[in-house]
């Protein structure tokens, strides 16, 4: 039987570590001690268990996709709903549980940042709760993109400071937080919202994103009375895939499956499948496959899907890729803005453009299997923050087609 990767030295097999200045060094101990002091504390653990039923409302439910398994006539499709969360995505999982150790640590100010806005949204959120200071960078061109969540950041009393170098996406949004984190880490904690960057945050994520996956286990054993054949899910820096992966590891009769962003097309440069044409390097302080140029330097990325534009990615990940434990594929922009529409209008369901991605490969796999298989894919988010932006690109586009197909 494979044991789980994590080798207990900051490494998922060879993946991962701490390659820091050394003026983050002292603070990222000081973060690994606490986290590894309360995640044993019967209290802190009592407490986040009561957020999460309390104010984040799980446990959520793992539906039957009824009409869109039998119109594709193959496998069983069932959802995992973090699209009810509290924030409308699995990011505020991770959230609640960093805020509550950046509590017990004394510090007062959070920092964090975001690609889609949802984690900026979560942080926003359990920083209003808990009456913290709150800053999120987020790069300008997602500011533009996704302004509706931007917009929700600043009613929860959020200050919003746009990352204007690069492409001014998400890893220029960590650039930014990772200097302020290096001039404040005194006083401030960074709560990262994926499962990437130095030791211990990839760890840490996946704790507390790993409730995904234990629920889904339990609900789909208590569904069909037995473990689904194969579980799905979206990966840009990989935080909502390893959280429903991770739980299942063990369970060799389970194919795990995460779908990278394709964008355009794998041979046209513009996309984000650092597990598919990736190479080993580091970034962001830690190691793993990412998009780089022949100097090391990360590659400029593309996804329709804000939260997947990432060149690098948590390294659990890359060891479950090298040990074959899990298949990484990718969906194209195109591909998952079909599905994004397919599940709308099937179940009344309308995915984050990032879960679309997951849902565009089940799709494709269902068709091909028998109807006694079994497959969970994670909905990640709700489409509520996409909607504005898939309206305006599919008009600009071609807006006689827009208007025929789509009604607008």
């Amino acid at each position: 039987m494979m044991t789980q990767t994590y080798t207990g030295n900051g490494k998922f097999g060879t993946y991962g570590g701490r390659f820091v200045p050394s003026a983050l060094e002292s603070s990222l101990k000081e973060v690994e001690e606490a986290f590894f002091q309360y995640i044993e504390d019967p209290d802190f653990l009592c407490e986040l268990k009561a957020l999460q039923k309390d104010y984040v409302g799980r446990s959520n439910p793992l539906t039957y996709a009824k009409n869109l398994s039998e119109t594709l006539g193959g496998a069983k499709l069932y959802l995992k709903r973090e699209d009810l969360n509290h924030t409308g995505a699995h990011k505020i999982n991770n959230c609640i549980g960093q805020v509550l150790l950046a509590k017990r640590m004394g510090k007062s100010r959070i920092i964090a940042e975001t690609g889609a806005g949802q984690h900026g949204v979560a942080t926003a959120t359990v920083c209003a709760l808990f009456g913290m200071s709150c800053t999120i960078y987020m790069g300008s061109e997602d500011m533009s993109r996704q302004s509706l969540n931007v917009f929700r950041m600043k009613i929860l009393g959020a200050k919003v400071i746009p990352a204007t170098q690069g492409r001014k996406t998400l890893k220029d949004a960590v650039d930014a937080a990772l200097n302020d984190y290096i001039e404040n880490s005194e006083s401030t904690y960074y709560l990262l919202g994926s499962a990437v960057g130095p030791h211990p945050y990839p760890l840490m994520v996946r704790t507390f994103q790993s409730v995904i996956g234990k629920e889904a286990r339990a609900q789909i054993l208590e569904k069909e009375g037995r473990l689904p054949d194969y579980i799905i899910a979206c990966v840009g820096g990989g935080s909502n895939a390893i959280g429903l992966f991770h739980p299942f590891y063990e369970d060799q009769t389970v194919k795990i499956i995460g779908v990278e962003p394709a964008g355009k097309g794998l041979e046209s440069g513009e996309h984000a499948a650092s597990l598919t044409l990736g190479k080993r390097g580091i970034i962001h302080g830690f190691e793993c496959y990412t998009l780089q140029d022949e100097n090391g330097e990360p590659l400029p990325v593309h996804s329709i899907a804000a939260g997947l534009d990432y060149p690098g990615v948590g390294p659990e990940h890359c060891a479950y890729k090298d040990s074959g434990r899990a298949e990484y594929c990718s969906i194209t922009d195109s591909e998952a803005l079909d599905a994004f529409f397919t599940l709308s209008k099937t179940e009344g369901i309308i995915p984050a453009l990032e879960s679309a991605h997951a849902v565009a490969y089940a799709v494709k796999l269902a068709k091909t299997l028998p109807k006694d298989k079994i497959m969970i894919i994670n909905i990640s988010g709700r489409g509520d923050k996409d909607v504005e932006q898939v309206q305006n690109m599919l008009i600009k586009k071609n807006p006689a087609t827009a208007k025929e197909v789509y009604g607008f």
